[in-house]
């Protein structure tokens, strides 16, 4: 079962999303904040297959530095940016940070529950795709 820890300030988007994603079969983590979010992912002894972020929270750059936590402690973690403030320059210096996506809450005539499920599914592709990989190298080097 995949494990996505979720970090949003916001209890209500927390619940909604942590039920949707529950519903899909995954083991969901929640934290309120950025530090709790960086603490927990330092703190667990297996890495998170995905972290789902707010961007804003406590300090604008909150989803930079949950992104920045998540990809140190392991590179094949795939990161999803939320936010309710798009714009470009935030969702360019995200991806080349190495989120895997950066996904806004609130677009007329999108249901945001549909599109981030469809992306979690995504980035626990990649990440089976790019651990597999790894997995086969390791074996050839042996």
């Amino acid at each position: 079962m995949a494990r996505i820890l979720l970090v949003d300030d916001e209890e209500a988007v927390r619940n909604a999303v942590a039920r949707r994603l529950k519903r899909n079969g995954y083991d969901i983590t929640k934290k309120a904040s950025q530090a709790e979010g960086i603490e927990e992912v330092n703190s667990v002894e297996t890495p998170y297959d995905v972290v789902v972020t707010d961007m804003v929270m406590e300090t604008p750059d909150s989803g930079l530095e949950v992104l920045k936590a998540a990809l140190t402690r392991d590179v094949f973690t795939e990161v999803i940016v939320l936010t309710a403030y798009g714009n470009v320059a935030n969702a360019v210096e995200c991806m080349r940070r190495g989120a895997f996506d950066y996904v806004e809450k609130n677009v007329p005539g999108v249901d945001v529950f549909e599109l981030l499920d469809a992306k979690v599914k995504q980035a626990m592709e990649r990440r089976q795709s790019s651990v597999s990989g790894i997995r086969r190298i390791e074996r050839y080097m042996k």
